[in-house]
């Protein structure tokens, strides 16, 4: 059994990326409260940024576990990104070890941070893998949405996946929410109906969101 994610190194992580996201840019974060104070949470982020898994894991309340694909750990990263507690994926294939770190951490009571689109794209929840409905349908764990909203249309950018340094990027955390149907079926049938139930969960959110923080 590999040893699991580390929750000391998920809390560092949230130390560093409180003292980076604060630095570099202007957060301003809306929600928060609703976010459980304890036990096995799913926080499902849009994605259309690099810096939304940090920006996440900076200010959310709790110590987040991100899946993170296999491809980001790379030379120093490797070390680092596993020290502080997050999660490495192989996406071209069912990765067991991934899987099995990211139920642990809802199993022990953690968040785990999930982009459900998959990879980065419009940031607009339009394509749902099934993993996060596997992830919420075996463990329980509520799931919270978590839109983050950046000036990534605008000009001033020194990079195109990143927001213009200095500028205020909102994260709005929704209410959470159960996938399954109760009935604790997982097959391939009720992940698919958990899944169209969560994107419309997702996509509602983030609606909320933008009409909110006017983006």
């Amino acid at each position: 059994m590999t040893e699991l994610p580390s929750a000391r190194g998920a809390e560092v992580g949230r130390r560093i990326g409180v003292g980076l996201m604060y630095g570099l840019w202007k957060p301003r974060v809306l929600g928060a409260w609703r976010v459980p104070a304890s036990g096995p949470v799913i926080f499902a982020v849009n994605h259309s940024h690099n810096i939304d898994g940090p920006m996440v894991m900076g200010v959310a309340p709790r110590p987040t576990h991100f899946l993170i694909k296999k491809e980001a750990f790379i030379g120093p990263l490797d070390p680092f990104l596993l020290g502080i507690g997050q999660v490495k994926v192989d996406r071209d294939t069912t990765d067991r070890t991934a899987i099995t770190h990211a139920l642990g951490v809802l199993a022990a009571g953690g968040v785990l941070g999930i982009f459900p689109e998959g990879t980065r794209g419009e940031g607009d929840f339009a394509s749902l893998r099934a993993g996060l409905a596997y992830f919420a349908v075996r463990s329980g764990a509520p799931i919270v949405p978590v839109a983050v909203l950046g000036s990534s249309d605008k000009p001033g950018r020194l990079i195109k996946a990143l927001p213009p340094l200095r500028s205020r990027v909102d994260v709005v955390f929704g209410e959470p929410f159960e996938a399954g149907d109760g009935s604790g079926r997982r097959t391939r049938k009720a992940l698919d109906e958990a899944t169209g139930r969560i994107q419309k969960q997702l996509a509602a959110h983030l609606e909320n969101a933008r009409r909110l923080t006017g983006r």
